[in-house]
């Protein structure tokens, strides 16, 4: 199979995780990288560990302003060869149950993980047609298969899903981009001390009734995010199965990464819904137990 030639490749979310990993492992295999960050603290980090044709660039997903100033500034550096790939990473996590779970708790995960991809992908798609790039959107196993109490994060990351089908759609008279959907299972990054965190957070904001209700159900759910970090994966397998699916002339719409996701993805496909709703609640060995409606 052909190789595409090593270019210029922005990711979001570069300051921990698999952005990190990833921005980190393309400069290594010689890309020139731009990372988008929030803070100077990353930025400065990033630059003591990486090689000078790393670039940390200040972008906050959220903010239209910052985009457009992060494109300016990629435009200016890369000319008309434009990008060789954007790495869509950025991403936020909460958690809690639906029905009390705060409603602006739901639209920051969005704005963020959903509708910040959707920004981003807008304003750096005319370089990444100069280049003939590759748009990789990172979802997760969370964007085929939902889990209790994480319902914002699931939302986002299907909404990812088809945004990916969508755009890799309206793309196709362009021969020379690709669009990809990397699908991580349990990775051992920074974001599930986030998820320990958001539940805590969901239980102080709780009120009785809402405790009563759903606070065994969420003590446990913080046990399962402790397990899935304890047998995470490293971001670098990620990292380099993102810059596979870059340097590839003909790349997968997706990839599953890790043998958890892979397990999860194929036993729901096989059980159906209902037997499936089972089998997870038994393997998370969530409480059954129902407290009275009053």
């Amino acid at each position: 199979m052909a190789l595409r030639q090593k270019g210029a490749v922005v990711v979001t979310g570069a300051s921990t995780g698999i952005g990190r990993a990833t921005a980190l492992y393309l400069d290594g295999r010689g890309y020139r990288v731009f990372a988008g960050v929030r803070k100077q603290a990353d930025a400065d980090s990033l630059e003591e560990e990486a090689s000078e044709r790393l670039t940390p660039v200040m972008l906050d997903v959220t903010q239209p302003d910052s985009i457009n100033a992060a494109k300016e500034k990629v435009e200016d550096a890369v000319g008309k060869d434009g990008l060789a790939g954007l790495v869509n990473n950025a991403g936020v996590a909460n958690a809690g149950p639906v029905e009390h779970l705060p409603v602006a708790e739901f639209r920051k995960v969005i704005d963020v993980n959903l509708t910040g991809q959707y920004a981003v992908t807008q304003a750096f798609l005319p370089e990444i047609r100069r280049g003939d790039g590759t748009i990789v959107f990172i979802t997760s196993i969370g964007g085929r298969v939902a889990s209790p109490f994480f319902s914002p994060y699931n939302a986002a990351k299907f909404g990812l899903e088809g945004m990916a089908d969508s755009l890799r759609r309206e793309l196709k008279p362009w021969e020379g981009i690709d669009v990809v959907v990397v699908e991580p299972g349990s990775i051992a990054t920074p974001i599930w001390d986030k998820g320990n965190d958001a539940f805590d957070a969901a239980r102080e904001k709780m009120d009785p009734e809402a405790t009563r209700l759903y606070g065994p159900q969420l003590d446990r759910m913080k046990e399962v995010t402790r397990e899935a970090d304890a047998r995470g994966l490293e971001p670098i397998k990620v990292a380099k199965v993102i810059e596979q699916a870059i340097r590839s002339s003909d790349p997968k719409s997706r990839y599953i990464v890790g043998r958890d996701a892979k397990m999860m993805a194929r036993l729901q496909s096989l059980a159906g819904d209902k037997r499936f709703d089972k089998l997870m609640r038994r393997s998370l060995k969530l409480p059954d137990h129902a407290p009275p409606a009053r």
